[in-house]
């Protein structure tokens, strides 16, 4: 076994942090004192086998999972108690593998949610939000379509367009190019490699490895609950802890 890969120092303090997260259920321990933090403007990815934690992981960034120990940090200040409205209000945006828009709406009315619940803008600005965040979602020429109408990849834009209408500083992607055909999946990476050039800190799971590195300036393996690598994506996917937890077991 080599030595766990730790990322190089970098600079400023992180947007968003777990410092010593634990998260049991009964007796499976889904998190072990996991320590994780994504700084300003960086895009982070998480990979590792199923059941290793990472959407758990997520999940307690995000509010919607309590932290059975360890604390929650956003812009340094502890949100471990704070309901995941209240962290979304503050800065925390996330997308889910599993698109669920509103099906009788059209897909503004849909990014409309976003902007007017969940950032709390009023009408006028949420509207304004709403046209530029369809503009950079390619979602603009169906913003009067009815949501259950489209296909997956539109469907995975306008989970991704909802989340960025509330106006996040670090947007919580999980798997959010499962289901997607090669070339589905690389104008996704478009559209995510755009929002990254914006300033938007991500955090990133993602079982396309090869999709992922397109975008993420670090990498972390979790196993069982722990993170076992943490580093250049590079470095991590060549780390032999990493090929045997996770890439060895998917080959």
């Amino acid at each position: 076994m080599t030595e766990q890969l730790v990322a190089p120092a970098r600079t400023g303090a992180p947007v968003l942090a777990g410092i010593g997260v634990s998260k049991r259920y009964g007796d499976l321990l889904a998190l072990n004192a996991v320590d994780f933090a994504v700084r300003p403007g960086e895009a982070v990815g998480v990979v590792g086998p199923n059941g290793a934690g990472k959407t758990t992981l997520l999940s307690v960034l995000a509010g919607s999972t309590g932290p059975s120990a360890g604390r929650v940090q956003l812009d340094g200040r502890d949100v471990t108690r704070l309901r995941p409205e209240l962290r979304c209000r503050r800065g925390i945006g996330r997308a889910f593998q599993i698109p669920e828009p509103f099906g009788g709406m059209t897909v503004l009315e849909n990014v409309m949610v976003g902007a007017y619940y969940g950032a709390g803008l009023n009408r006028g600005a949420a509207n304004e939000r709403c046209l530029a965040v369809l503009d950079q979602c390619g979602l603009t020429a169906l913003a009067d379509r009815r949501a259950d109408s489209l296909g997956l990849l539109h469907r995975k834009r306008l989970e991704l367009a909802r989340s960025l209408a509330t106006g996040p500083k670090v947007l919580l992607l999980d798997e959010i190019g499962a289901g997607l055909t090669d070339a589905e999946a690389a104008e996704l990476v478009s559209t995510i490699q755009q929002l990254h050039a914006t300033g938007v800190a991500i955090a990133w799971i993602e079982h396309i490895v090869h999709v992922l590195v397109q975008v993420v300036d670090r990498l972390v393996c979790m196993d069982a609950g722990r993170v076992i690598a943490d580093g250049e994506p590079a470095e991590v996917l060549r780390d032999a802890v990493v090929i045997d937890a996770y890439l060895g077991r998917s080959q």
